[in-house]
């Protein structure tokens, strides 16, 4: 017998945009703040719901948390997706239109709140490699495919070589000892990091673009 269950479209879509508010809530707080010192209590305030609401969508704080990096990530996924796309841009131009969203994206997390995670939260904080793990590769191994393709990024060493080599050095430099020993905020090194990985891998037409953009 068919169901005669009603679709409720717009309290489907008003669910969504709940949830949405919550992570970016979830997000600004566990950025400036760390893992220790988000609540349930303090971001059902900062909400301006009651606790009870805000456990209607999330079981508690390690799920928020968790969601937070999960959206992150397919939101970093989402720009590169979106620039590597756009064929008005060249190779650099897409660089830096990445590199300036993860500044901005990462300008309130600090080496305190790596630290505090990696503390108070091993699991999650396992996670954030294990995502980390599986989004760098996918990103920078588009950019570079992309550059091989224009001729603008060496096929020596191989991509595969390349990728696995940044993302075994951001794995380390994003680390909360290895923050704090070099004092840099993660932001600080996102911008580095990719500027020594391109401006190792370009050929001479690539290095003439990107250096228009990225004056050093």
């Amino acid at each position: 017998m068919p169901s005669t269950a009603i679709t409720r479209p717009a309290a489907a879509a008003d669910d969504v945009a709940t949830r949405a508010r919550i992570l970016t809530a979830a997000r600004a707080e566990f950025f400036a703040h760390g893992y220790s010192r988000l609540t349930m209590d303090g971001l059902a305030a900062e909400l301006g719901m009651s606790k009870k609401t805000l456990y209607v969508y999330f079981a508690g704080k390690d799920e928020i948390v968790s969601a937070v990096i999960d959206h992150l990530a397919a939101e970093i996924r989402a720009d590169a997706d979106a620039l590597l796309r756009n064929r008005e841009l060249n190779l650099a131009e897409k660089l830096r239109g990445f590199v300036e969203g993860m500044i901005e994206r990462m300008s309130t997390l600090s080496p305190a709140t790596v630290r505090d995670l990696q503390r108070f939260a091993p699991t999650i904080y396992a996670k954030v490699e294990a995502v980390r793990g599986q989004t760098l590769p996918y990103v920078f191994g588009r950019f570079v495919e992309e550059g091989q393709i224009a001729g603008l990024v060496r096929t020596s060493p191989p991509a595969g070589f390349a990728i696995e080599f940044f993302l075994h050095a951001m794995q380390g430099m994003m680390h909360p000892a290895t923050l704090d020993r070099l004092r840099l905020a993660p932001r600080d090194v996102v911008a580095t990091a990719i500027d020594l990985f391109f401006g190792g891998l370009l050929t001479p037409a690539g290095r003439k673009q990107y250096e228009k953009l990225f004056i050093r």
